[in-house]
């Protein structure tokens, strides 16, 4: 008896965690269906009266530019920074688990310790050097430090799956005539297919939400990612559309539910057979 009290009682909190964790996404969703009017101040979740106005306000455009406009530079954004941040990692987390040089640890620390260096410290210098290249209000400035493994946090992911790999299957390539690119490329890369799925989640998740670089560096509205698109909505001197602000932001968050849905299961197919096969 008292075992399944505390099953039933286990499984009461997490349904009470789950509602609290899904009730903004809720209110989010009944928001999109209300009168714009109703959104602020109102307590109730489900609206009164079901609209779907402030959908087809969205796709007639803000600013006279077209949602798909928006949704367009998100996902080269978003697209580019997983290309460019699996790929640039993966490299240079070969390179520190696998290959011996000189200055190797001493270089490996320097990297992990960019983790402790808060991204406000390197906004001036880094707005003034892409300033003076003319860069600004371009996106090379947001998609740069993705292509030169910037992300410390991945590379140390990788370099620490790539040292659980066995260095027999490195040695065994080399004696067959394989040199490093194709030892990294046809051994190395394949092996890592978990650590290369969990770094394309949370890379495109983090840059399809990304709002303080593109607001730093982009001016021109034509060029807005979605999270930068969705302030065109507040106006501070008139009224603020939040029907649409708030059905713009619900329009957003299924390309990223989608992609996680899509990658997790890969991720989780990785993770279970680790790659190592007889």
């Amino acid at each position: 008896m008292k075992r399944q009290l505390s099953r039933v009682a286990w499984h009461v909190g997490v349904l009470v965690l789950l509602a609290v964790v899904l009730y903004p996404i809720v209110w989010v969703a009944a928001a999109t269906f209300k009168p714009s009017e109703a959104i602020v101040g109102s307590l109730r979740l489900l609206p009164e009266t079901v609209t779907t106005a402030n959908y087809e306000r969205v796709f007639d455009g803000v600013v006279g530019i077209g949602v798909g406009r928006f949704f367009l530079n998100s996902a080269v954004l978003a697209v580019l920074s997983v290309i460019g941040t699996v790929a640039s990692s993966a490299l240079a987390a070969y390179a520190f688990g696998r290959l011996r040089f000189r200055g190797r640890t001493v270089m490996f620390g320097i990297m992990i310790s960019t983790l402790l260096l808060p991204f406000h410290v390197l906004i001036i210098p880094q707005y003034i050097v892409f300033q003076n290249l003319d860069l600004v209000d371009t996106y090379v400035p947001l998609l740069a430090g993705k292509f030169l493994a910037t992300e410390a946090f991945f590379v140390f992911l990788m370099v620490q799956f790539i040292r659980q790999l066995p260095h027999e299957l490195d040695e065994s390539a080399k004696i067959d005539g394989a040199n490093h690119w194709r030892v990294f490329w046809d051994i190395i890369l394949p092996l890592c297919r978990p650590a290369l799925i969990t770094t394309a989640i949370f890379t495109f998740i983090w840059s399809w939400n990304d709002f303080f670089g593109p607001l730093i560096y982009l001016s021109t509205p034509d060029k807005y990612p979605l999270p930068l698109a969705l302030q065109l909505f507040i106006d501070e001197s008139t009224g603020s559309d939040f029907g649409a602000l708030m059905a713009m932001s619900m329009l957003a968050l299924v390309p990223v539910i989608l992609f996680f849905l899509f990658f997790q299961r890969f991720l989780v197919e990785g993770v279970s057979t680790s790659g190592l096969k007889g």
